[in-house]
């Protein structure tokens, strides 16, 4: 599994029509809204902003008034094929005056989403743990010496050891 570190852009015109795809780092803690905002500031005058997330615990598209399944679910498989996590992906379309079709459609997003992944960083997703381990003041220094830097300490009535 892999994700991406920061914002990536990449743009494609099919037909007359643009097609902006933006790629945000993105967690379930996130606000989709913001972000979903933040895109419609920077192109105020575009036509739709369809869009697709995955995080670990939910995934979410939308076509945002293009024909069903012709934009949002294309972003998704696209996203899932290249086996992402914790990312949004926003399509920004400028429509050209040439209809596309909803197959077209389809292929347009689908091609976007795809060459804006090949403009982009990813970094491997590695499964992991947080461990917390408690001791008492007396027997810090042989865990300190067992752990050597991989840790975070809290001191309280005893001392607790961090370890993701």
């Amino acid at each position: 599994m892999h994700t991406i570190n920061e914002r990536y852009t990449y743009e494609l015109i099919i037909k007359n029509s643009k097609f902006i795809t933006i790629m945000y780092p993105f967690t379930d803690n996130d606000n989709l809204d913001e972000y979903l905002n933040k895109v419609k500031k920077e192109y105020p005058d575009a036509t739709h902003y369809p869009y697709a997330y995955i995080t670990l615990n939910k995934h979410k598209s939308s076509d945002d008034g293009e024909p069903g399944g012709t934009a949002g679910v294309p972003i998704m498989d696209t996203l899932n094929k290249a086996n992402l996590n914790y990312v949004l992906c926003v399509v920004v379309r400028y429509f050209g005056g040439i209809k596309l079709g909803a197959g077209g459609l389809v292929r347009a997003y689908r091609k976007s989403v795809s060459e804006a992944l090949t403009q982009t960083d990813f970094n491997e997703l590695i499964n992991g743990y947080e461990i917390i381990l408690e001791t008492s003041y007396d027997k810090q220094k042989d865990l300190d010496y067992l752990l050597k830097e991989n840790y975070t300490k809290e001191f309280n009535e005893n001392v607790k050891y961090i370890i993701e």
